[in-house]
C-alpha cells in the first residue's frame, strides 16, 4: 500500500465556514457533504496527513484561500441522523450510515486568495480533467495531483 501523500481540494462557502473559521477552531469535522463521489473521496481516498486546499465558493471572488491537513480517518457524519439538521438523511441509520466525513486541521492562510479567474488561465497546465475548472463539475471534494498542487501554490 502506498504511503505517498495525497492532495485534495475542499470547497466551502465562506459565509458558512471560511478559512478564518478553520483557523479559529483549529480542527473541524467536514460535515454536510451529500454527494456520493465526494463522500467516496473522503471515505476511501483520504488519509491522515494528506494536504487540503480550502477553496471559497459561491462568493464575490471565489478562489483558494488556505491550506489544511486531513486530521482523521473517515467516520460517519452525525448530521445525517439529526432530524433538526439541514443535512438529515431519513434513510441513514447508526448501523448503516450513508455519509462520512474527515476532520480537517488548519495549516495556514495563503498570502493572498488565488482567484478562480487566475486558476482558469492555467487550464492547459492543470489538465482538462481538473475538477475545479471542468465543465459541469460541481464536486465539493476532489483529488489534486502533486503537480497541480505545486502549480496552484506557485500562483500564491
Amino acid at each position: 500500500m502506498s504511503t505517498r501523500k495525497r492532495y485534495w481540494m475542499m470547497k466551502s462557502e465562506p459565509d458558512a465556514f471560511s478559512i478564518d473559521d478553520l483557523e479559529r477552531v483549529s480542527t473541524e469535522p467536514w460535515n454536510g457533504v451529500r454527494n456520493y463521489q465526494a463522500r467516496n473521496f473522503m471515505r476511501d481516498g483520504m488519509r491522515v496527513g494528506d494536504g487540503v486546499m480550502i477553496y471559497h465558493s459561491n462568493c464575490k471572488v471565489p478562489g483558494i484561500a488556505g491550506l489544511a491537513t486531513v486530521a482523521s480517518a473517515a467516520y460517519p457524519d452525525s448530521t445525517q441522523l439529526d432530524p433538526k439538521s439541514h443535512y438529515f438523511d431519513p434513510k441513514a441509520t447508526p448501523e448503516t450510515p450513508r455519509w462520512f466525513l474527515v476532520d480537517v486541521a488548519f495549516e495556514r492562510k495563503l498570502k493572498r486568495l488565488i482567484p478562480l479567474e487566475e486558476i482558469k488561465q492555467q487550464t492547459d497546465e492543470l489538465g482538462e480533467g481538473f475538477a475545479l475548472t471542468a465543465k459541469g463539475s460541481r464536486l465539493s471534494v476532489f483529488p489534486v495531483t502533486a503537480a497541480q498542487w505545486k502549480l496552484l501554490l506557485s500562483l500564491e
